[in-house]
């Protein structure tokens, strides 16, 4: 039979191409050779930059310059964790329709419910925090909570029992821990059921912004509650919604699978605006995803200049970066000049005079997974010097509080500890002031 119609004579179309594992890891393994190399070039390169600048000498002298991936691999990177043959399974938010929170006003309302729900579990880790902030101070709440998807059934807490992990009582777990410091502002991650938190904080007084992952790995679950993200909260007594943005973070022009969301909020105690923004970057180990990491913290940085009105207000910058104070990214955020960024858990030892002032905590989350343990500080709460002082920081608990088994558990339920801290706003006549304490007290 003769060919007919348009494609007739046409070569057959080119075979899709296969993805191909082994290539990937070798391209991984080479590319994690770069770019260690290129950090420890770099280093050396930003050193003798530093020492030119000393003698008023490197005009026309390169900046260093960082390895960047192939564009097949950085798209794979950006996906990485997310990557799987599993099939898409994007459900709606709906595992809290039965939770009614039908006569709850108050606090004590609250309490009282989540300690019904959490009768035959163990009392939460206690910290020590007053209740009670400060006048016209902010008070903010940083937490990874834990994505239930991700805990119960990738995260391989081998410590932990299953029954810890079961989001009937973890939920009021967690809504326990939120409402206990009394925040203004609530900053949160990994938030798989923000339904859930959104109804439940109504009914204390806050108003929040979600804003999901992209590609969440949680949608490659079975039995999701639809993607994870990143959520604002804020008291709509004492602030006012000025506007949001968000933003799906980018590394060298490819949008990863991170978000940050930016408000910019009016508190009406004083009339002045501040910027509050929350992110959550890329997890895991290595000079290649140190890298990019610190790209994604550039994004985010530019982002924010992109979107602040006025070059006086405050800004906070509060998340889970995935990296410890050695990273590129942490230097990033705390050495750019457009923000005088730094952190608020460091600055708080330096102001408080403690034997180990001008360091951040020796960990934001301790757990115990199938590799082993893991003690981290990658959890931060950054905040500009010149509008913003640390009044107090919420300390963590110690690693006999936490307990041999680590965190989740039946006391805590997430395997991060949440961070908060109150802030003091600078009358704008004082930022300079404020720079000039701050360069004594070695926080810059």
């Amino acid at each position: 039979m003769s060919s007919t119609g348009s494609n007739a004579g046409m070569p057959p179309p080119a075979a899709p191409a296969v993805f191909n594992m082994r290539e990937m890891r070798e391209s991984l393994a080479l590319a994690e050779q770069l770019a260690k190399a290129s950090m420890t070039s770099n280093k050396s390169r930003a050193h003798q930059l530093q020492q030119l600048d000393a003698n008023n000498n490197n005009e026309g002298e390169e900046t260093p310059r960082t390895y960047v991936p192939p564009k097949q691999l950085l798209l794979y990177l950006v996906r990485m964790g997310s990557f799987t043959s599993a099939p898409k399974m994007v459900n709606d938010d709906v595992q809290d329709d039965d939770v009614d929170f039908e006569g709850i006003r108050t606090v004590e309302d609250m309490k009282q419910r989540c300690r019904k729900e959490l009768a035959a579990l163990p009392p939460r880790i206690e910290r020590n925090f007053p209740s009670e902030k400060p006048v016209n101070s902010i008070r903010l709440l940083q937490w990874n909570i834990l994505s239930q998807s991700l805990g119960e059934h990738n995260d391989n807490f081998v410590c932990c029992p299953l029954e810890a992990l079961d989001w009937r009582t973890r939920r009021y777990r967690i809504l326990e821990e939120i409402i206990e410091y009394n925040a203004d502002i609530i900053c949160l991650q990994e938030v798989d059921h923000y339904q859930f938190l959104s109804r439940a904080l109504r009914t204390q007084g806050y108003e929040g912004i979600y804003f999901p992952k992209p590609d969440s790995p949680c949608i490659y679950i079975k039995g999701n509650n639809g993607p994870d993200g990143c959520a604002i909260f804020y008291r709509v007594n004492d602030y006012e919604l000025i506007k949001v943005e968000t933003r799906i973070v980018e590394v060298w022009r490819v949008q990863s699978n991170q978000v940050v969301i930016l408000t910019m909020l009016r508190h009406k105690a004083t009339d002045r605006q501040i910027c509050v923004a929350t992110t959550h970057l890329k997890a895991r180990q290595g000079a290649l995803l140190s890298t990019l990491r610190n790209e994604q913290g550039k994004d985010i940085l530019d982002f924010l200049e992109n979107n602040i009105d006025g070059a006086d207000c405050p800004v906070i910058i509060a998340g889970d970066f995935n990296a410890e104070p050695t990273e590129p990214v942490y230097s990033t955020i705390r050495s750019d000049p457009r923000f005088g960024l730094d952190s608020a858990y460091r600055c708080d030892g330096i102001v408080q005079g403690a034997a180990d002032a001008g360091q951040e905590p020796p960990y934001t989350t301790w757990k115990v997974r199938g590799e082993g343990e893991c003690c981290h500080t990658i959890d931060y709460v950054f905040f500009s010097r010149r509008q913003l002082s640390v009044g107090q920081v919420l300390p963590f608990p110690t690693g006999e509080q936490i307990g041999p088994d680590r965190v989740p558990s039946f006391q805590y339920p997430s395997d991060h500890f949440s961070l908060v801290v109150d802030f003091d706003l600078l009358p704008s006549s004082d930022a300079s002031q404020a720079d000039v304490v701050f360069n004594k007290l070695l926080c810059v």
